[in-house]
């Protein structure tokens, strides 16, 4: 990997941070309070927030005056993917994890810890990483259509607080009970090269992160300015089943009806109403167009992991 990396400009002071209340599963309050005064001590300006519309004004305020150091997101991936919507294209964002999952920030192996994050915020690497976007709305790991979208779509239909990975069992019974697996029209684009894909999942992947540890495109990576498209053909239970084994053992990827390409555009349509997710977040029913946007991501990440992956540190 070739790609570069610069400090933190150490001529920023303001760092702004948003809370989701119903983010992760536990209240976040004392680490956020803990990060801020970890950041105060050291002549930072923090301020905090639960208003999305207040940190997009306070983001581009800071941002256009050359004073707006990183935006954090205190929550897990969808707070991360939030703040990611409603920042300048150029912000540099962070991430505090609270959620339950907090797959970008395992991706980037950051310390939870207020002071790491604090640390982080002081001296870290700002790093560009490919986004995608679908119909209009930036998401940072991966897109699902099919089961997985509709157990998302159950969960967060009655969610009433924090999620726990408990709270998925319900959502996960009553999807097997009755998801129908309509097919899937997946029609893509890189370069002068199209083809389409007929299939009962489809999973959009950006970087190699899925809940519970789950490696669906091991190959993918947020610095080529692709996307990886995998697709399983058959829907049922016990499909489902042999496909989660495979995924589990690292097989499935031999799999006949395993189909994986890269892409930089991607179209899906349903032959019946089948749901979509983004970031574990619902994004609502297909159809659905995805692009990569190459670099559109400013994360701040620890040395040691730009190191461990060859990024280069570059100076301002």
């Amino acid at each position: 990997m070739s790609q570069l990396a610069h400090p933190v400009n150490p001529d920023t002071f303001r760092v702004l941070i948003l809370t989701n209340p119903k983010a992760g599963a536990r209240s976040g309050l004392p680490a956020v309070e803990a990060l801020d005064q970890y950041l105060t001590a050291r002549n930072m300006e923090v301020e905090t927030t639960s208003d999305i519309a207040e940190l997009s004004e306070l983001s581009s305020k800071y941002h256009q005056k050359g004073e707006l150091r990183a935006v954090l997101g205190a929550g897990g991936d969808g707070t991360i993917a939030l703040v990611a919507n409603h920042t300048p294209p150029t912000a540099t964002l962070g991430i505090l994890p609270l959620g339950t999952e907090n797959l970008l920030s395992k991706y980037l192996n950051i310390d939870a810890t207020p002071a790491a994050v604090g640390e982080n915020v002081l001296n870290g690497g700002v790093v560009p990483i490919d986004a995608g976007k679908a119909n209009d709305r930036i998401f940072l790991l991966m897109a699902g259509c099919g089961f997985d979208a509709e157990v998302v779509r159950r969960l967060h239909e009655t969610r009433s607080g924090h999620i726990h990975h408990l709270s998925y069992a319900k959502p996960i019974f009553e999807s097997i009970r009755n998801y129908n697996y309509p097919e899937l029209k997946i029609s893509y684009f890189r370069g002068d090269l199209k083809g389409e894909i007929h299939a009962k999942w489809a999973f959009v992947v950006n970087l190699p992160r899925y809940a519970a540890g789950l490696k669906i495109a091991p190959t993918a990576t947020g610095f080529d300015g692709l996307l990886d498209i995998c697709t399983f053909k058959e829907g049922s239970l016990w499909d489902g089943i042999r496909y989660l084994s495979g995924v589990f053992l690292g097989q499935h990827e031999s799999f006949q009806d395993f189909i994986t390409v890269k892409a930089e555009r991607i179209r899906i349509e349903s032959d019946g109403d089948a749901p979509f997710q983004l970031d574990g977040d619902p994004g609502g029913y297909l159809p659905i167009d995805i692009e990569v946007l190459p670099s559109r991501l400013h994360m701040l990440a620890p040395r040691l992991w730009l190191e461990s992956q060859g990024v280069k540190l570059s100076e301002q």
